[in-house]
């Protein structure tokens, strides 16, 4: 199909991204199970590359764009696309690891934001009205409903609680490569932007900042943190637009059987 064009997957392609989603969730998995305290992101970096690998499948993100990572690792301030380091997370701590996984042909696309040891109750209430507006967004990701319902039920859970919501960076369509259209804003206006039918694949990422929505470029050219140096939190699913209610192709489950840090 023309480059530029939303491409509506087969019911045949939907089975492939859900097999690249189950795969991405047992990633996540392997990840949390490491996320403590005293761990560095270089380490959980290795091992989502490893498991990944390991499962006849390749870490989307390292080699995009030349990105030199398997995860986008993003600690406390930093918004999407840290780099993982050396640095060990400690208590008070917040990390965002996004994934995504290349398996027979197709991507899929997820990320959950981890509390490190104590927290300060802000932060945590930050991140779990993050993760509820996620599925707010995924409750509109309906046929007949348009791109616009997704963003403004994202926009409308958050923003009344103070929250600055990121506008540089977005949801994406995916499927053969691991960005398409449409973008999915997490801020907008109900009835706008692209129809929402049957067989589009989406990733929905609500990037939420504990301060203003402002937010600026490292000099690696690719971190992309707060401008006021607040926490942020993301979380994202992968998706395909059904007639009466949207399926996720990926899940948390295994992050929140192997996650014991909170």
């Amino acid at each position: 199909m023309a480059s530029g064009s939303i491409i509506y997957k087969t019911e045949e392609e939907i089975d492939l991204i859900r097999a690249s989603g189950q795969l991405l969730a047992k990633a996540h998995g392997e990840v949390a199970k490491l996320i403590k305290e005293g761990v560095t992101t270089r380490q959980l970096d290795k091992r989502a590359e490893e498991f990944i690998r390991d499962n006849g499948a390749t870490p989307s993100f390292k080699g995009y764009n030349k990105f030199p990572y398997s995860l986008c690792l993003s600690p406390n301030s930093v918004v999407v696309h840290g780099f993982a380091t050396d640095e060990p997370l400690k208590s008070g701590d917040i990390i965002s690891v996004d994934c995504g996984v290349y398996l027979n042909g197709y991507h899929a696309d997820s990320a959950y934001t981890y509390p490190i040891g104590e927290v300060a109750p802000e932060v945590l209430d930050l991140l779990r009205e993050t993760k509820a507006s996620l599925y707010k967004g995924i409750e509109q990701a309906v046929s007949g409903n348009r791109v616009g319902d997704i963003s403004y039920a994202i926009q409308n859970h958050v923003a009344p609680k103070g929250y600055g919501v990121v506008r540089e960076l977005v949801g994406h369509g995916l499927g053969r490569s691991l960005h398409e259209k449409p973008e999915v804003p997490n801020y907008g206006k109900r009835g706008s932007g692209p129809l929402l039918q049957t067989g589009l694949v989406i990733a929905i990422e609500p990037m939420v900042n504990l301060g203003k929505k402002d937010v600026v470029q490292e000099a690696d050219g690719w971190t992309i943190r707060t401008k006021d140096r607040k926490p942020s939190a993301h979380f994202e699913h992968t998706v395909v637009v059904r007639k009466d209610k949207a399926e996720i192709l990926t899940s948390f489950d295994y992050i929140e059987k192997a996650f014991q840090g909170s």
